[in-house]
C-alpha cells in the first residue's frame, strides 16, 4: 500500500522560498525589487513613453529603499535589493519607468518594488 501525497498549494511554496540576496548573494529572484529580468528591461526599452524623470530625495542604502521626487512633484518611495540605493544618493538624476517598475541610474537598471 503507498501512503497518500502531500502537495503543497502554490502559495506555501511560495512563501517558504528565499532569495539568495537574503543571504548576502546575488538576487536569485524576479520578484519586484528583486533582479531585473531580461523581459522587464526589453519592454521598458521599447516604451519610452512609460520613463518618468525623477530626482533622489534620499537613499536608505541599509534598507534599500529610495525615495524619489518626480519633476511634476509626486513623491515616490521604491526598494530594491540589488544596490540601487548605494548607486544614487540624494539629488542623484533617475529615470522610473511607471508601468514596468524599472528604475535607470545612469546606465545601470534596477528592478524596483513601490
Amino acid at each position: 500500500m503507498t501512503s497518500p501525497q502531500t502537495r503543497l498549494s502554490p502559495l506555501e511554496v511560495i512563501e517558504r522560498a528565499a532569495c539568495m540576496c537574503d543571504h548576502g548573494f546575488a538576487c536569485s529572484s524576479f520578484a519586484p525589487g528583486h533582479a531585473l529580468h531580461l523581459i522587464q528591461a526589453r519592454l521598458a526599452s521599447a516604451t519610452p513613453l512609460g520613463w518618468a524623470d525623477a530626482l533622489v530625495e534620499a537613499a536608505d542604502a541599509a534598507s534599500g529603499v529610495l525615495r524619489l521626487r518626480t519633476l511634476d512633484g509626486e513623491s515616490i518611495t521604491v526598494w530594491n535589493a540589488g544596490g540601487a540605493a548605494l548607486e544614487a544618493t540624494a539629488g542623484t538624476p533617475v529615470a522610473l519607468h511607471r508601468e514596468y517598475h524599472v528604475l535607470a541610474i545612469g546606465s545601470a537598471q534596477y528592478n524596483v518594488a513601490r
